[in-house]
């Protein structure tokens, strides 16, 4: 399929809106008692600290709602606004935010039913209205929508789409992408469906291992039968239809989920071109392998003020959003690797009854833990990922407030 004719095709359709309904000052209202927070803007205000008593708070200086989140909600305001009466969907979350996700049910927003694993878009007539959240769709369910006759508001984010550009490109040119992401989450999903050959590595190490399998044909030599069986049962599920790695990974280049940590990203690439390099020679080595930029503004900013924040001297670190939330998860991931005790939570919720606390630990189960707050003078660090309303972590913050004061 011509995903960049498709595309095109679609994008001057009378059905089809990526740029809202011009209804942004109806909504703004609701958006700003929804989301936002006096509380946090004082916090920002004061040099993101707050003390109470023991308590002293200390704010990410990047953290919530991006600019790409805050333009998916509100579109899907808008959306709600101008088809007042209209049956109207959302093929999954528009973010990975509880909060976010239970107001547009509230307003009679409808998700895709998900029978496991797999979307049943059965219930969608044509004339229905359908949002594609802030981290796309497939290009299989645009179509799939756009022949059923339905409107198509498009909230994704303009770095995903960028994301899309670049796998296209590669396909022209008939090189692999490496997608540098998690294999079931939305936006790599989506991504893949506009590549042509593809694989997608979780980490570092998967990195590695593709670039391992690469090198053991260079100098002449074939990889065993036995590396070949290993490499294909490890990306079994990480690949495009009949993926050959003898022959996919002669050419390639690199994408991401803009939601990863942004070193990792940049060290995958670095490490594809040192393998292409030691392969292919210096002369040959444009010949082999490509780099895009797709590494996302946002969570770069986010990212780099959590590492700005757990060099401060922290006693815990409450990391606010989905646990679905790829994003979160990563700020996470860089408070546990200073050392500090972390707990990711999705609501405010999460904090009591009591001195405990219910969170999800990386890569664990959600996990209850007493005494939460220690005795004595704490300082808190705080930060969210890019799908957290203000006003969620204005909730937080009056709980722990609450809680050292008990």
């Amino acid at each position: 399929m011509d995903t960049h004719a498709f595309k095109r095709a679609l994008h001057h359709s009378e059905r089809y809106n990526r740029r809202g309904f011009g209804l942004g000052q109806e909504v703004a209202g609701n958006l700003q008692t929804a989301y936002q927070s006096d509380l946090v803007a004082s916090i920002r205000d004061n040099g993101y600290a707050l003390s109470k008593g023991r308590l002293t708070v200390r704010l990410a200086e990047a953290f919530g709602f991006c600019w790409g989140v805050e333009r998916a909600v509100a579109m899907a305001y808008e959306t709600r606004r101008f088809y007042p009466n209209e049956r109207i969907w959302i093929t999954n979350e528009i973010i990975h935010n509880p909060s976010v996700n239970l107001h547009l049910r509230e307003m009679n927003v409808r998700f895709i039913p998900v029978e496991e694993g797999v979307k049943d878009f059965s219930d969608v007539a044509s004339g229905d209205v359908v949002i594609l959240p802030a981290f796309g769709a497939t290009v299989q369910e645009m179509q799939l929508l756009n022949e059923r006759g339905c409107h198509i508001v498009d909230t994704t984010c303009p770095w995903v789409s960028k994301v899309w550009n670049t796998v296209e490109k590669h396909k022209k040119h008939a090189i692999t992408s490496i997608i540098h992401g998690k294999v079931k989450h939305e936006e790599t999903l989506a991504t893949s469906s506009f590549a042509g050959t593809y694989l997608v590595v979780l980490d570092l190490a998967e990195a590695q291992l593709v670039c391992d399998y690469i090198l053991a044909s260079a100098d002449g030599r074939t990889p065993t039968e036995q590396q070949r069986q290993a490499f294909v049962e490890r990306f079994a599920r990480a690949c495009s239809p009949d993926f050959d790695p003898d022959r996919d990974l002669q050419r390639v280049g690199v994408a991401n989920q803009t939601t990863m940590l942004k070193r990792e990203t940049e060290d995958i690439g670095r490490l594809f071109e040192r393998t292409m390099l030691q392969r292919h020679g210096p002369i040959s080595l444009n010949d082999h392998f490509v780099a895009f930029n797709t590494i996302c503004d946002a969570t770069q900013e986010r990212q780099d003020a959590m590492l700005s924040l757990v060099d401060e001297p922290l006693d815990l670190i409450v990391v606010i959003g989905g646990y679905n939330s790829s994003n979160t998860t990563h700020l996470q991931e860089i408070a546990i690797s200073r050392g500090i005790r972390s707990f990711h939570i999705d609501t405010p919720e999460c904090i009591g009854p009591g001195n405990q606390i219910s969170h999800k630990p990386l890569g664990g189960d959600l996990a209850t833990e007493e005494p939460f707050l220690p005795e004595g003078a704490i300082r808190v660090g705080i930060t969210s990922g890019a799908s957290t309303p203000d006003r969620v972590v204005e909730d937080v913050i009056q709980r722990l407030i609450h809680l050292s004061q008990s």
